[in-house]
């Protein structure tokens, strides 16, 4: 009665808020195939985009009277999750969120079914507060969070006491059949899972002569998570090949592609590269963020310091000018450069991108990615998209003279240009368009500012302690120390299960920012040394990279060993 009750509940919000869905030529065919008003209908609809998945979703919770949640997109703690097995959760499409005062709430795609509950609760052995969420994203969720070392490990087990007996020289076609396999498969992707589990930027697959080993980059830091058989890995890499679509006989090149993963509402992208070494091919796998990810960091938010924020946010009000974020690969830049597109992103700005890829979808912003398998380069896109109106445009990466021409020249006809470079501080990036081989007098009045920046890990807020270290030690990193012994607090993690005992969990950035001011247009025409132009920023505020990120690490929010690891250059106050 209770499931028919809902059914005529969800038909009768349907037809009343999306009349054009039932009227839809494919509405009647689903209604044969799956009972109209039922869970596996909803999904029909969803999967036919009939209906968005927010909106049908939402539609459903209403009719039961209970909050959806997508759990992939939710906040989850590993701790809830042990509260239910595993095998409990995949019967009953069930998985724990989190737990406040006492009470756990959980997703399910039955929340309304009250003896389930009771069930679960013992199970439990808590209070439950049930959300809904689709069957799919349930089964999304279970396999991330509760993918572990040890079920991998059994699994690659499995395989090598299956597998003994395979001859060490495979054919191609047999290599491609242990690619296809269904247990090379579930190998890769518990692997891909447990990846993002950890929160990894890249899995690297690494094969020696004795055996693989797998590392996760968590946090920029690589961390080796586990070991396996010379037999498995060349099936891996088969694997990573078929998913990417390139040619699993060619060995003794690099490759490089790509593939998509739909976990829940989201679909997470990969970047991988084969590069052949002495014993075999490594793989890395760069994780990107999801696609349809649409909250992101504003500039207020990313713990910028003032003032580096502050000269920051006039700069890009600018009309016209080059605005340039370098860093390393992995420091941020793009995060960086898509919180200050939000900050200008308005229904009169024409802002488009050029990417590669593109990392995350913003709301009102033409974005178009390079394609070199066709020859779509950032110089070509960026030709084209200077006919296209724009007032704000973000070129990805400028790599080569023309790209840096035709950007320089976009800035000088009143267009406002962001971009990236790969330079070690904000001061080299002002000489490199120089050194590339453009004319001082195109470089000099095109460029606003450069902001360059990196990532330290964060130190764990859970198992995060209070030290003093002595002055002898301070004076290290501080050209003058005037406390006494024992009066500064700094901070460390002294490792729990949250950061799998490392004492960090997330990252931080820190930053420096060039404003670049008449007397340095002045110097760049005259070809100055980057010495004489650092000491002309600093008569406007500049600080260096250290600077800022010993600031972060007396505010508690990174280590001192991670500034010595990231910012090793000299320190001038």
């Amino acid at each position: 009665m209770l499931e028919e009750r809902i059914n005529n509940k969800f038909i009768e919000l349907l037809k009343e808020r999306y009349p054009e869905v039932v009227a839809h030529e494919e509405y009647a065919p689903l209604c044969e195939e799956h009972k109209e008003g039922s869970l596996a209908m909803l999904e029909a609809l969803i999967d036919k985009d009939l209906m968005s998945r927010k909106n049908a979703c939402i539609l459903w919770s209403e009719s039961i009277g209970i909050t959806y949640v997508d759990p992939t997109s939710s906040i989850i703690q590993p701790e809830v999750v042990e509260k239910i097995p595993e095998e409990v959760a995949r019967k009953i499409q069930v998985v724990g969120l989190y737990e406040i005062h006492d009470i756990l709430t959980i997703s399910s795609s039955t929340p309304e079914d009250t003896a389930l509950l009771k069930r679960i609760e013992a199970i439990a052995q808590t209070k439950l507060s049930p959300v809904f969420s689709l069957p799919s994203e349930i089964k999304d969720a279970i396999d991330v969070n509760y993918s572990s070392e040890e079920s991998l490990s059994e699994s690659i087990h499995r395989f090598e006491e299956a597998n003994k007996e395979v001859a060490s020289k495979l054919s191609d076609q047999e290599i491609v059949a242990m690619g296809e396999s269904t247990q090379v498969t579930e190998i890769f992707e518990s692997l891909i899972f447990l990846a993002i589990k950890e929160r990894a930027s890249d899995i690297h697959m690494e094969p020696f002569e004795e055996y693989s080993r797998v590392r996760f980059r968590v946090d920029g830091q690589l961390r080796e998570f586990l070991r396996f058989s010379k037999a498995l890995h060349p099936a891996m890499v088969a694997r990573g090949k078929i998913v990417t679509d390139q040619n699993i006989a060619e060995t003794r090149i690099p490759q490089d592609g790509s593939f998509s993963m739909k976990i829940g509402s989201s679909k997470v992208n990969f970047r991988v590269n084969f590069m052949p070494s002495r014993d075999g091919e490594k793989v890395v796998i760069r994780i990107l963020a999801p696609s349809n990810k649409k909250d992101f960091l504003t500039l207020d938010q990313m713990l910028i310091s003032q003032s580096i924020t502050t000269p920051f946010k006039r700069l890009i009000e600018n009309p016209n000018g080059i605005i340039f974020v370098t860093g390393p690969t992995g420091s941020g830049k793009t995060t960086t450069l898509y919180a200050a597109l939000h900050e200008i992103n308005k229904p009169t700005v024409n802002v488009s991108t050029i990417e590669d890829p593109i990392e995350m979808q913003l709301d009102g912003i033409t974005q178009s990615q390079v394609n070199h398998a066709i020859g779509l380069k950032f110089s070509t896109l960026l030709r084209a998209l200077l006919r296209q109106d724009p007032d704000v445009l973000l070129v990805g990466e400028i790599r080569d003279l023309e790209t840096a021409k035709i950007a320089t020249e976009a800035a000088l006809t009143g267009h406002l240009v962001f971009a990236t470079l790969h330079t070690n501080t904000a001061v080299q990036a002002v000489l490199r368009l120089v050194e590339m081989g453009i004319e001082p007098y195109m470089v000099a009045p095109s460029i606003l500012g450069v902001m360059a920046q990196r990532l330290a890990a964060r130190i764990c807020d859970r198992c995060k302690e209070a030290y003093y270290p002595s002055l002898g030690f301070l004076e290290k990193y501080f050209d003058e120390v005037q406390v006494k012994e024992g009066e500064i607090p700094f901070y460390k993690g002294n490792g729990c299960s949250t950061c799998r005992n490392t004492g960090y969990r997330g990252r931080v950035a820190f930053h420096e920012l060039v404003i670049v001011t008449e007397e340095i247009r002045d110097l760049i025409s005259e070809n100055a040394s980057s010495h004489k132009i650092e000491e002309a920023a600093q008569i406007v505020g500049y600080k260096p990279l250290r600077y800022d990120g010993l600031k972060k690490a007396l505010l508690g929010l990174t280590t001192l060993e991670q500034i010595d690891q990231i910012a090793a250059f000299s320190f001038t106050s």
